[in-house]
């Protein structure tokens, strides 16, 4: 590929402010635009557009890093999108003043691809697990509650709470991969944040159990006669195991989910059936 020089013009230098307008129009166009052959690129694209404009006052480098910045990408919101919206910046102003110094260019397209390409799908991966897996429930199990007392703030703060936290955390990673350039992925090795993720699993798990423990209602209400004594199955269960009928549904979702796939529409269908035929038959 040819390579294609940002003449005639002083490089500006991209600001935090730039880096916080290009994630904040990231964080809410990354949803919209989806194809088959980039999917979530378009987004990125907007969001750097801005960036790229700043940089590139030739229309022909302009269009080069806009192409650039268009090939397939899909990653997470935050941990992924923040991160590599902050490090495109970077990338791109040690890019843009390479060529109106007509240096040799060390920060190729392929490179600025190949780091993108490497980073959105480890980053997903962190996010998807800390951000959808673990942050929002422990904001759902706050709130729960609330919701049953009847207050809208139980069903209100859940989503308000994980918005912000998004925004917030988001714009954190973005901020502080702009500043740290090529090396934004030591901020993911570092060990304290390795620590913070490892707590924030535990905690999420822990989270989860206390959501089936305490809000799970499922008793038998079976009942059986001998030698003229009767036996509540119900109070023999709380006696021995307290908790095992939740305990056995949550672990028969995770039997089905783990044997079938993460298919929720037809695991709550089976889960109804199943419930409906056991109501039925007087054993729940």
């Amino acid at each position: 590929m040819t390579e294609l020089v940002n003449k005639n013009h002083k490089v500006e230098e991209i600001t935090q402010k730039d880096v916080t307008k290009a994630y904040l129009r990231w964080h809410f166009a990354n949803e919209i635009p989806h194809s088959f052959d980039r999917y979530i690129a378009a987004s990125l694209l907007y969001a750097m557009m801005p960036v790229l404009k700043k940089l590139y006052k030739d229309e022909a480098a302009l269009k080069a890093a806009y192409q650039r910045q268009l090939l397939f990408f899909n990653t997470q919101l935050t941990w992924g999108g923040g991160v590599i919206t902050g490090l495109m910046s970077s990338m791109e102003q040690v890019r843009a003043q390479q060529e109106a110094e007509h240096e040799e260019i060390t920060m190729t397209d392929d490179l600025m691809y190949n780091t993108k390409a490497g980073l959105m799908g480890a980053l997903a991966g962190i996010g998807d697990a800390i951000d959808s897996g673990t942050v929002q429930y422990i904001f759902i199990a706050i709130a729960v509650p609330w919701a049953q007392n009847g207050s809208a703030m139980g069903a209100l703060f859940p989503f308000i709470g994980f918005a912000l936290y998004q925004l917030l955390i988001g714009l954190f990673f973005a901020r502080q991969s702009f500043k740290m350039g090529r090396d934004a992925t030591s901020l993911m090795a570092d060990s304290s944040i390795k620590k913070v993720i490892e707590f924030l699993s535990v905690l999420g798990l822990y989270m989860m159990g206390v959501l089936a423990g305490n809000y799970i209602k499922l008793t038998s209400s079976l009942v059986f006669t001998l030698s003229g004594k009767e036996f509540v199955i119900q109070d023999l269960l709380d006696k021995i195991i307290p908790g095992v009928l939740p305990l056995a549904a949550v672990m028969g979702v995770y039997w089905y989910f783990r044997k079938y796939g993460l298919d929720v529409m037809k695991a709550m269908l089976w889960l109804t059936a199943v419930l409906v035929i056991l109501a039925a038959t007087g054993i729940l």
